[in-house]
């Protein structure tokens, strides 16, 4: 509760979270689902537009070969996104590089509002590109920007605003896309141009709050602007002692510049960093939650639930991943890190066990349907409680101040390509397995938990300083046991 009273008392604090978020993270969520309701309609629009240039209409399978473009095209947008991201960071800062971002959304809702009246699909490809860039920039480099200009006991919740936007945008972009919103035929080029409104607020908001301190500090060595924004962010508390550990951080960091993503894979002492981001990072869309969306229709309609009321069914599981990403939010400073990525991949394991064993019973045991929808309810909740918010924050936590905004573009750059891979392959996976379709994602569950026991430290509460430290005693201890005498090499490399 005394958190709570801090973070509501550092007013600028919360609403640099939610300018940041509502431009940000919340775009990522808003994109992925608005595209599902309309969907029928544009591949229709697809084949009119055709018609009327070509004189005949379009194939069945060309119709479905130009809907995966479109639906392609947002990951390969993402992944262009997490890419830019890192240079934009370092070179623009982390507000400016979110503020500029917003253009690309603006395009992505001037070619898809216009796109009706242009007679042009391939308008709405090149939006959906567009909005994709978008969400891939603003994946980095908001949970970067918010856990560096929150205070260390805050620094978990703070970042992990980011996946609760994001789950707020899938549940708002599911219920704009109702049919008695904007989910109609007539009315879907305002749905998908509708994403310019969070743009719009962020660019209202955002330009009034302060720049990350530790950008400020460390990056440009800007030390007047940095305590500015830190009393700013801060209110009047005491500033010394994070102050004096931010130039420590400088220090440690003086003379390097920021490095670039393939010198973080040539560095020995980021070994167990790299390793860790890379795993927690792929895991994240291999572990099958976006798919359990896909499927969410099927389950529902066999458990009897009339084919009308489905989209409103849906809202639900939406829902639920932003409550428990909530909920996340207010503990992941008490519980850590670890345990909440440990739980949640081990629910996640045996709720795929069991949805596989209902998918496989339906037709035998009456109530199996309705196992299978509480199966479904169950994974999300587990992966929103743990996996989806403490992702995002390990990269910020683990890395130091010249080597996060690379490793944010691996993150990025494997999370995208993983939605992308998941995505082309799980209709394969489920014509070949069936109802034990989840095995693979069963596999990934167990294999990420394995790893966060047996090799992923806790951050929580701990400085960065803390953090790389840890780390380098790992590191360290990993390369003295790959040979019996390193003496004569390391004195070599021994700097007085």
């Amino acid at each position: 509760m005394n958190k709570l009273q801090r973070l509501l008392q550092n007013k600028i604090l919360i609403l640099t979270i939610c300018a940041a978020g509502i431009g940000g993270t919340f775009q990522y969520g808003y994109n992925l689902s608005i595209i599902n309701a309309p969907a029928t309609y544009i591949q229709m629009f697809m084949n009119t537009t055709w018609l009327e240039r070509m004189g005949a209409p379009l194939e069945s399978n060309v119709i479905l070969l130009l809907w995966s473009f479109t639906v392609s095209a947002y990951p390969l947008g993402g992944l262009t996104g997490a890419v830019v991201a890192g240079p934009m960071a370092i070179r623009l800062g982390r507000k400016m590089s979110l503020l500029l971002n917003n253009v690309f959304v603006i395009v992505a809702a001037a070619l898809s509002g216009f796109s009706r009246m242009a007679k042009s699909f391939e308008m709405i490809m090149l939006s959906r590109f567009f909005a994709g860039v978008n969400a891939g920039v603003s994946m980095n480099i908001q949970p970067m920007y918010l856990a560096e200009s929150a205070p260390k006991k805050l620094r978990g919740a703070v970042a992990l605003t980011s996946a609760s936007f994001t789950a707020l945008g899938l549940v708002l972009g599911q219920v704009v896309g109702l049919r008695e919103l904007l989910g109609g035929e007539e009315s879907w080029p305002f749905l998908l141009a509708s994403n310019v409104v969070p743009a719009l607020i962020q660019l209202t908001a955002l330009p009034w709050l302060p720049e990350s301190p530790r950008y400020l500090l460390i990056d440009r060595g800007d030390k007047e602007s940095c305590i500015s924004a830190l009393q700013k962010l801060r209110g009047t508390s005491d500033l010394s002692a994070e102050l004096e550990e931010m130039m420590a951080e400088q220090a440690a960091v003086k003379g390097q510049r920021a490095k670039n993503p393939w010198e973080l894979f040539q560095n020995p002492a980021l070994r167990w960093q790299l390793a860790s981001i890379v795993v927690l990072s792929s895991a994240m869309q291999l572990c099958g939650n976006d798919s359990m969306y896909s499927y969410a229709a099927y389950v529902f309609e066999e458990a009897g639930i009339p084919q009308d009321k489905i989209p409103y069914v849906v809202i639900g599981t939406g829902s639920c991943e932003l409550i428990t990403s909530v909920t996340c939010n207010m503990i992941i400073d008490c519980a850590g890190r670890r345990p909440l990525l440990l739980g949640g991949y081990i629910f996640m394991a045996g709720w795929a066990l069991v949805f596989m064993v209902a998918l496989s019973q339906q037709t035998q045991i009456s109530w199996m349907p309705y196992l299978s929808v509480a199966c479904i309810f169950a994974y999300i909740l587990s992966f929103g409680i743990g996996p989806a918010g403490v992702t995002g924050v390990l990269p910020t936590e683990v890395f130091d101040q010249m080597s996060r905004p690379a490793a944010y573009m691996i993150c990025g750059s494997l999370l995208w390509f993983n939605l992308f891979l998941v995505g082309t392959a799980f209709p394969f996976v489920v014509k070949s397995l069936a109802h034990f379709c989840y095995i693979p994602f069963l596999v990934v569950c167990v294999c990420t938990a394995l790893y966060v026991w047996f090799f992923l430290p806790e951050t929580k509460g701990k400085s960065f300083l803390e953090i790389s430290e840890e780390f380098r005693k790992r590191n360290f201890k990993t390369k003295t046991r790959a040979g019996f005498y390193k003496g004569p090499e390391e004195i070599k490399t021994t700097t007085l």
